[in-house]
Parts: structure tokens; C-alpha cells; sequence
């Protein structure tokens, strides 16, 4: 009940308003792998020899994501492995998009609060009803820097963090949002393969990104997820 406390004395000590709540949180893919990998054989194969096929690329790639609790998504930031910016990736994108890059395609410390300054506050400041703007996130180390806390005191934005280990029962893109974008990203990555694909570039994967991007994070489905957490409307029980 912790938790729960803090969220409420949070919405209580800053008269935050349920249309001004956000969960933000970062999700991983590969970008060649399927949801489920399709086993490929002749009938004269023994079960046992049968190979997983897949597209070639395991290359990794993330997208920020944030919804607001009135149920609807902020164009996400992806994350490529990559030193330089490609411009073939901006035509595969839709222009609200905002495309990083690092070394590995994961998120850091400067990409955090380059979300935060570049993403965040220009989609959500304008749409604020109330004073402020409660964040929910995790603890993890891109999110909770001096700079980033920094930055949301300046706008006042109160940034949330969940108790380490509880984002699975706690947050709403966790409970029932990131599961069916993977669903439906790996559906699309199968259907590729049946058509012959064996690679999936970073080009290809921004392509495909924004075809399941708000169909998985649809209104009700944001809004049912704020739900189950408990959060919104708040049911601590």
C-alpha cells in the first residue's frame, strides 16, 4: 500500500487532475524475431531435427513509449544502434517520430532526458488542464538524474517512481500495453517471412513500427490498463 499512498498524497499535495497523469517506460525488440518462431520441415523430418526460422536480424532496437490516463499515446522516440542518423530512416517514420541512436539501441542517461525535453514537454504542455503533470516511471538510472528531476521542477512535472521489481503489477504499460505491440510487431514480422523476408534492417523496422504503434496502444486499451493498476480511476484495493 506504499505505493498506493504516495500516489494519492502525490495527486492530493499538487491538485493533479486524472487527465494530467502519464506512464512512460522504454520496450525492447529484435528486430528480425518473431513472436513465435515458425518450426519449418518435410514430413519425412523427425520432430527433433526441426529448426526455428526466423529473419536474420537479432539487432536491437528500443521504443520510448508514454500514454496519458485519459487514453492516448505520445509519438514514441526509437532507439537505434547506431553512430550516425540515416535519412532513408525519416521517410519510414511518421514526422512526429523522434529517431536516437547509441551504441547498442538502448536508452541512457542523455536519452532519457532528451525524451523528456524533446518529447514529452512539447506534447503535453499545451494539453495540461491542470498546474501540473504527474510522470510515473521506473527507477531505472536513465530516468532518475539530477538533470532529468531537474527539468520536470522547472515545467512542473512531478516524476512518480515505482518501487524496484513492481512495474509488472504497478505500471499500465506493463500490465496491458507492451504485450500486445509485441504481439502484433511479431505478427507483422511473420508475415514478412511468409512472404520471403529474411532480413529485417533498421529501415524495414521503422517502416513496420508505426503500423501496430496505436493500434496497440488504442484508447480503451490505455485506459483499461490505468484501470487494472488501480491508478486511475483509483481503486487502492
Amino acid at each position: 500500500m506504499g505505493w498506493y499512498k504516495c500516489f494519492y498524497n502525490a495527486i492530493e499535495k499538487y491538485g493533479i487532475l486524472e487527465q494530467d497523469i502519464y506512464n512512460m517506460d522504454e520496450t525492447g525488440f529484435q528486430m528480425g524475431m518473431t513472436s513465435t518462431a515458425k518450426v519449418i520441415c518435410g514430413s519425412e523430418t523427425r520432430a527433433s531435427n526441426a529448426k526455428a526460422i526466423q529473419p536474420g536480424n537479432r539487432e536491437w532496437a528500443t521504443a520510448i513509449i508514454a500514454v496519458n490516463a485519459a487514453g492516448w499515446a505520445l509519438p514514441p522516440q526509437i532507439i537505434l544502434a547506431a553512430e550516425n542518423h540515416q535519412s532513408q530512416w525519416y521517410h519510414a517514420v511518421p514526422k512526429d517520430y523522434t529517431i536516437s541512436v547509441s551504441k547498442n539501441g538502448w536508452t541512457n542517461d542523455g536519452l532519457g532526458l532528451e525524451w523528456l525535453q524533446t518529447v514529452f514537454e512539447p506534447h503535453t504542455a499545451s494539453r495540461t488542464l491542470g498546474r501540473y503533470r504527474m510522470l510515473i516511471l521506473d527507477g531505472h538510472s536513465s530516468h532518475a538524474t539530477a538533470e532529468f528531476d531537474r527539468f520536470c521542477t522547472e515545467r512542473n512535472i512531478i516524476p512518480l517512481y515505482m518501487p524496484p521489481h513492481s512495474s509488472h503489477l504497478l505500471q499500465p504499460l506493463d500490465v496491458g500495453c507492451f504485450s500486445p505491440l509485441k504481439r502484433l510487431y511479431g505478427e507483422r514480422i511473420t508475415k514478412k517471412m511468409q512472404k520471403g523476408t529474411n532480413i529485417v534492417d533498421k529501415t524495414e523496422f521503422l517502416y513496420i513500427y508505426p503500423t501496430v504503434h496505436y493500434q496497440a496502444l488504442s484508447s480503451s486499451n490505455i485506459q483499461s490498463s490505468f484501470a487494472a493498476t488501480g491508478l486511475v480511476p483509483f481503486s487502492p484495493e
